[in-house]
Protein backbone atom coordinates (compact mmCIF):
# COMPACT_ATOMS: atom_id res chain seq x y z
CA UNK A 1 0.00 0.00 0.00
CA UNK A 2 1.16 3.73 -0.75
CA UNK A 3 1.79 5.90 1.83
CA UNK A 4 3.53 9.18 2.06
CA UNK A 5 4.91 11.09 4.89
CA UNK A 6 4.03 14.37 5.23
CA UNK A 7 6.64 17.16 6.25
CA UNK A 8 4.41 19.81 7.85
CA UNK A 9 2.06 16.88 9.67
CA UNK A 10 5.15 16.05 12.20
CA UNK A 11 6.46 18.84 14.50
CA UNK A 12 9.75 17.97 16.47
CA UNK A 13 11.28 20.48 19.42
CA UNK A 14 14.71 20.51 19.98
CA UNK A 15 15.31 19.35 24.21
CA UNK A 16 18.97 18.70 26.32
CA UNK A 17 20.22 15.02 25.66
CA UNK A 18 21.29 12.98 28.65
CA UNK A 19 24.79 10.97 28.54
CA UNK A 20 27.81 12.08 26.58
CA UNK A 21 28.91 15.68 25.44
CA UNK A 22 30.88 16.82 28.15
CA UNK A 23 30.48 20.58 29.72
CA UNK A 24 28.56 21.00 25.85
CA UNK A 25 25.08 18.90 27.08
CA UNK A 26 24.30 21.23 29.32
CA UNK A 27 24.08 23.93 27.21
CA UNK A 28 23.32 22.41 23.76
CA UNK A 29 19.80 20.99 22.80
CA UNK A 30 20.52 17.78 20.56
CA UNK A 31 18.17 16.12 21.32
CA UNK A 32 14.66 15.49 19.61
CA UNK A 33 11.36 14.94 20.36
CA UNK A 34 9.61 14.02 17.10
CA UNK A 35 5.75 14.59 17.62
CA UNK A 36 3.26 12.80 14.62
CA UNK A 37 -0.53 12.70 15.38
CA UNK A 38 -1.87 9.56 13.47
CA UNK A 39 -5.60 10.89 13.01
CA UNK A 40 -4.72 13.77 11.72
CA UNK A 41 -2.47 12.74 9.52
CA UNK A 42 -3.02 11.62 6.01
CA UNK A 43 -2.39 8.26 5.76
CA UNK A 44 -4.70 5.98 4.51
CA UNK A 45 -7.40 4.32 7.07
CA UNK A 46 -6.07 0.94 7.37
CA UNK A 47 -2.69 2.15 7.95
CA UNK A 48 -3.78 4.51 10.83
CA UNK A 49 -5.95 1.33 12.22
CA UNK A 50 -2.89 -0.96 12.29
CA UNK A 51 -0.69 2.02 13.39
CA UNK A 52 -3.16 2.22 16.70
CA UNK A 53 -3.36 -1.20 17.49
CA UNK A 54 0.02 -1.45 17.43
CA UNK A 55 1.20 -1.97 21.47
CA UNK A 56 4.17 0.40 21.21
CA UNK A 57 4.76 2.35 24.32
CA UNK A 58 5.99 5.17 21.75
CA UNK A 59 2.02 5.96 21.01
CA UNK A 60 0.31 7.22 23.50
CA UNK A 61 -3.37 6.92 24.39
CA UNK A 62 -4.54 10.03 22.11
CA UNK A 63 -2.94 8.50 18.99
CA UNK A 64 0.08 10.65 19.05
CA UNK A 65 3.48 9.04 18.10
CA UNK A 66 5.90 9.91 20.22
CA UNK A 67 9.94 9.63 19.13
CA UNK A 68 13.07 11.07 20.92
CA UNK A 69 15.88 11.00 19.38
CA UNK A 70 19.32 11.49 21.21
CA UNK A 71 22.35 9.40 19.61
CA UNK A 72 23.99 11.76 18.20
CA UNK A 73 25.42 14.97 19.05
CA UNK A 74 23.83 17.32 16.64
CA UNK A 75 20.78 18.55 16.66
CA UNK A 76 20.28 17.67 12.75
CA UNK A 77 21.57 13.82 12.83
CA UNK A 78 19.09 13.36 15.37
CA UNK A 79 16.52 14.71 13.38
CA UNK A 80 16.68 12.08 10.61
CA UNK A 81 16.80 9.41 13.45
CA UNK A 82 13.89 10.35 14.42
CA UNK A 83 12.16 10.58 11.09
CA UNK A 84 13.95 7.60 9.91
CA UNK A 85 12.50 5.82 12.96
CA UNK A 86 8.80 7.56 12.39
CA UNK A 87 9.30 6.01 8.94
CA UNK A 88 9.68 2.19 9.76
CA UNK A 89 7.01 2.46 12.58
CA UNK A 90 4.98 3.45 9.48
CA UNK A 91 6.06 0.72 7.61
CA UNK A 92 5.52 -1.88 9.55
CA UNK A 93 1.77 -0.89 10.04
CA UNK A 94 1.74 -0.25 6.25
CA UNK A 95 2.92 -4.45 5.77
CA UNK A 96 -0.07 -6.26 5.58
CA UNK A 97 0.53 -9.93 6.58
CA UNK A 98 -0.27 -12.54 4.11
CA UNK A 99 -3.52 -14.49 5.17
CA UNK A 100 -2.62 -18.00 6.31
CA UNK A 101 -4.29 -20.45 4.76
CA UNK A 102 -5.86 -23.76 6.87
CA UNK A 103 -3.92 -27.04 5.80
CA UNK A 104 -4.72 -30.85 6.60
CA UNK A 105 -1.66 -33.03 7.67
CA UNK A 106 -0.85 -35.49 4.74
CA UNK A 107 -1.69 -39.24 5.20
CA UNK A 108 2.19 -40.08 5.54
CA UNK A 109 2.59 -37.49 8.13
CA UNK A 110 -0.10 -38.71 10.40
CA UNK A 111 1.00 -42.33 9.97
CA UNK A 112 4.58 -40.99 10.72
CA UNK A 113 3.00 -39.46 13.99
CA UNK A 114 1.53 -42.74 15.12
CA UNK A 115 3.82 -45.10 14.11
CA UNK A 116 6.04 -42.86 16.65
CA UNK A 117 3.59 -43.27 19.22
CA UNK A 118 3.96 -46.12 18.92
CA UNK A 119 7.02 -47.21 18.81
CA UNK A 120 7.19 -44.78 22.25
CA UNK A 121 4.50 -47.35 24.08
CA UNK A 122 6.18 -50.54 23.28
CA UNK A 123 9.80 -48.88 24.79
CA UNK A 124 8.02 -47.46 27.93
CA UNK A 125 5.88 -51.01 27.73
CA UNK A 126 9.26 -52.39 28.06
CA UNK A 127 10.20 -50.53 31.64
CA UNK A 128 7.02 -52.09 33.62
CA UNK A 129 7.43 -54.86 35.69
CA UNK A 130 6.51 -58.19 34.64
CA UNK A 131 3.88 -59.80 36.65
CA UNK A 132 4.35 -63.89 36.55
Amino acid sequence: MRWRLEPDEVTWTAVRAQGAGGQNVNKVSSAVHLRYDVQASCLPDEIKARLLSVSDQRITQDGVVVIKAQSYRNQEQNLQDAMQRLRALIGQAAHVPKARKATKPTRASQQRRVDGKKRDGATKALRRKVDD
